[in-house]
C-alpha cells in the first residue's frame, strides 16, 4: 500500500442481482472473494426467487456486504402493482420514452410511488430486512417526477437507507453527454434527498460506453482516480446465459468485468490507490 496516500473506503456495487442465474452466480462469487461489497437486487427480474435470495444473504453475511434495492421502472420488465400506468404492451416504458414522459411531466407520481413502495416491500419480505440502500435501474431514480416519488417511498419504508446519486462521475470524459446528463439530474436529486433527510453517496463513477470493447482494468483506474472516501463505483459483472441474452444487451462486457474484478490485477490496483472496500454495518 502507498503509505503517502490516505486510505479511502469505497462502495463497489454490482447492479442487477436477480437479472439472470449467470449474473447472480458471478456476483456471489465476487462477494465471497471480497471483491464486491454491495449488490443491488431487481425484485421484478426473473432470477430473484427465494433460493437465489437465500444464497445471496448467506454469502453477503459472511463478507459484510450491503444489499440494496435496484428500483426498476423500464422495459422489458413488468410492474408489481396491478394498476400501474403508463405501460407498453404490459411492460414498463423503454428508457428513452420514460425519460421523455418524466421531463414533460406526463407521469402520475402517486402511481410511481406505489410501484416503488411495492418493490421495497417485496425486497423486505424476501431479504428479511429493509435495504441498506436504494438505487435505480438505468438511473431512473434521478428523473423528474420519479425522483420525488422515489425519495418519498424510501423515506417511508427504509428511512435508514442511503440513496444513490450519480453526479461527479468518473470514467467517461467530463464533456460526454451521458456524464453531463447524470450530473445535471443528480444536482437536484441531492438537494431533494437532503431535504428528505436521506443520506447519499458523496461521489459516483462507473459510467462508460457499454457498446464498445473497453479495457475494464483501464476504466477502473479512471473510476478510482479522484473518487472521495465513501464514494461509489457501479459495475455489472456476470456470466452470459440465455436468460441474460433475452433481457439485456449488456452481455459479454459483463464477463470482462467479472474477469478483471476476480483478478490479482484488481487487488494490486486497489493497493496501489490506497483503496479498501467498506464494510456493511448492521442497523442499530
Amino acid at each position: 500500500m502507498n503509505a503517502a496516500m490516505p486510505q479511502r473506503h469505497i462502495w463497489l456495487c454490482a447492479d442487477d442481482y436477480g437479472l439472470s442465474p449467470g449474473v447472480n452466480r458471478a456476483i456471489r462469487e465476487l462477494i465471497a472473494q471480497r471483491r464486491l461489497n454491495a449488490t443491488s437486487v431487481m425484485v421484478v427480474a426473473p432470477a430473484c426467487g427465494r433460493d437465489e435470495i437465500a444464497a445471496l444473504r448467506e454469502v453477503a453475511a459472511g463478507a459484510s456486504c450491503a444489499i440494496g434495492l435496484h428500483c426498476t421502472l423500464t422495459a422489458p420488465f413488468h410492474p408489481l402493482t396491478m394498476h400501474f400506468r403508463p405501460l407498453d404492451g404490459g411492460a414498463f416504458y423503454p428508457l428513452g420514452r420514460l425519460l421523455r414522459a418524466s421531463v414533460m411531466r406526463r407521469l402520475d407520481p402517486e402511481i410511481i410511488r406505489g410501484e416503488i413502495a411495492a418493490q421495497l416491500a417485496a425486497f423486505t419480505e424476501r431479504v428479511g430486512r429493509p435495504p441498506d440502500y436504494v438505487d435505480g435501474h438505468q438511473h431512473v431514480q434521478l428523473f423528474p417526477q420519479i425522483r420525488d416519488a422515489f425519495l418519498a417511498a424510501v423515506k417511508e419504508a427504509a428511512p435508514a437507507a442511503w440513496v444513490r446519486q450519480c453526479g461527479r462521475s468518473g470514467g467517461l470524459r467530463a464533456g460526454h453527454p451521458k456524464v453531463l446528463l447524470l450530473d445535471t439530474l443528480s444536482a437536484r436529486f441531492r438537494v431533494l434527498a437532503r431535504h428528505a433527510g436521506l443520506a447519499a453517496n458523496p461521489g459516483f463513477a462507473g459510467a462508460y460506453d457499454f457498446t464498445r470493447d473497453s479495457d475494464f482494468g483501464a476504466l477502473m483506474r479512471d473510476f478510482l482516480a479522484g473518487l472521495p472516501d465513501g464514494g461509489l463505483i457501479m459495475c455489472h459483472p456476470g456470466y452470459v446465459d440465455d436468460v441474460l441474452a433475452s433481457l439485456d444487451p449488456l452481455t459479454t462486457q459483463r464477463e470482462r468485468e467479472r474477469t478483471f474484478l476476480a483478478s490479482d490485477d484488481f487487488a494490486r490496483l486497489l493497493a496501489a490507490q490506497s483503496v479498501a472496500l467498506a464494510e456493511r454495518r448492521a442497523a442499530a
